[in-house]
């Protein structure tokens, strides 16, 4: 019997766009963290408490709005143009960190989007704010190095420092190897079935930072 393995398939981060979910799905009312807000048995949580200050630092913003700028997408509802960002931070941006500290923001819906396949068929994307893409992007830049170390070495997607080529030099290794089986999966339409409540669960075992799974939480329902 021939061996099996297999590589995770490659992407890139393109414009900040993220699948869609037709309905919300997650439970009335707000979840509790127990685990990450009382016992932080991991000692990797312990730094994690006050997380959202990290991610409203003004370095960290400014590679935010930076990366946004530079990835120039298409408005989101709002209309609002990336070059209409800046002057939007000049004027407001002390209010609007405030209001995200102090947990009263709320996310815009994200802008549906059909892209289609080479297959044939759509895919449904969602497309944020501007606003709300840059706050996507710094929460990123600050939760990367903290769940870097729970993927495979074997997983190229979606990864810093990680693309497609490695992944067909790794493919090229196995086949030098002798190994002879390719087995190719796909989960459909993750992003729209992707348990909401299970997966901050998950993300509370690493954050103790409340108020950022909040957040968090709020972008999963903003529709």
């Amino acid at each position: 019997m021939d061996k099996v393995k297999k590589a995770a398939n490659s992407g890139q981060f393109r414009n900040y766009q993220q699948e869609e979910g037709m309905e919300a799905r997650v439970n009335a009312g707000e979840p509790s963290y127990t685990k990450a807000g009382t016992k932080l048995k991991d000692e990797s949580k312990l730094n994690t408490r006050y997380l959202l200050e990290t991610i409203l630092e003004r370095g960290n913003l400014n590679e935010a709005y930076k990366r946004v700028k530079q990835n120039n997408g298409s408005p989101g509802i709002d209309k609002m143009k990336v070059e209409s960002l800046l002057p939007f931070l000049r004027q407001q941006g002390e209010s609007f960190k405030q209001s995200i500290l102090e947990g009263t923001y709320k996310p815009q819906p994200v802008k549906r989007v059909e892209i289609d396949k080479p297959d044939g068929g759509v895919r449904l994307l969602g497309l944020p704010t501007v606003t709300d893409r840059m706050i996507q992007q710094a929460i990123s830049q600050i939760l990367t190095p903290i769940f870097e170390k729970e993927f495979s070495t074997h997983s190229y997607g979606f990864r810093p420092n990680r693309n497609a080529h490695q992944a067909i030099k790794q493919a090229q290794a196995y086949i030098s190897e002798g190994y002879k089986t390719v087995v190719d999966i796909d989960l459909e339409k993750f992003f729209d079935r992707v348990n909401h409540d299970k997966l901050m669960y998950l993300l509370s075992e690493r954050i103790g930072d409340k108020r950022l799974l909040k957040l968090i939480r709020a972008y999963l329902k903003s529709g």
